[in-house]
């Protein structure tokens, strides 16, 4: 793995000075070393570069997890899909109505319990993942390259999968050995 710092040289003189802010006479951590800043200004730094990504689709990130997860997986109810990326009931049927209104997704009642709904791309939202796709590879390229290639990413995604608990390392060594 490459020095990530080596190669950070974007910093500039306002964020270095509050680094000192931060750090002198303190008791407080170096916000250099503090894992939740650092986490919160990568968090930022990529969503700012998905925005402009996939500006010309006026798609948000959770809109993009969403058809995401239909696009794999035809036929989930919208309960678990909202399980899986962590949203609210409320919030998630607001986002479905969203994209039923764009003409990207469409909720089928349930063969067996009428009351469940599963999820399904529409025509329009089979060639608007497509387009969507090509978005976020070019997004996901730059990311990478910014991580500073491949085992950089793959190693990030390990800490952070440790971190939420999501991904025992088994799984994870055998998901990066098939690609």
């Amino acid at each position: 793995m490459t020095n990530p710092t080596a190669e950070c040289e974007n910093t500039t003189d306002i964020e270095q000075e509050c680094m000192e802010v931060f750090t002198a006479g303190s008791d407080l951590p170096p916000m250099a070393t503090a894992i939740g800043y650092k986490l919160r200004r990568a968090q930022l730094l990529v969503f700012q570069d998905f925005h402009e990504t996939f500006a010309p689709l006026k798609l948000r990130p959770t809109e993009f997890a969403v058809l995401a997860l239909i696009a794999a997986h035809p036929g989930q109810k919208q309960t678990e899909i909202a399980h899986q990326l962590g949203i609210k009931r409320a919030n998630f049927v607001a986002l479905m109505d969203g994209l039923e209104n764009r003409g990207l997704a469409e909720r089928r009642k349930g063969d067996i319990d009428r009351r469940s709904h599963s999820l399904h791309l529409t025509e329009k939202g089979a060639a608007f993942v497509c387009q969507m796709t090509e978005l976020w590879r070019r997004h996901e390229t730059k990311v990478v390259r910014q991580l500073g290639g491949e085992e950089n990413r793959d190693m990030l995604i390990q800490l952070l999968d440790r971190l939420l608990g999501t991904c025992d390392a088994g799984a994870q060594a055998r998901y990066l050995a098939e690609r």
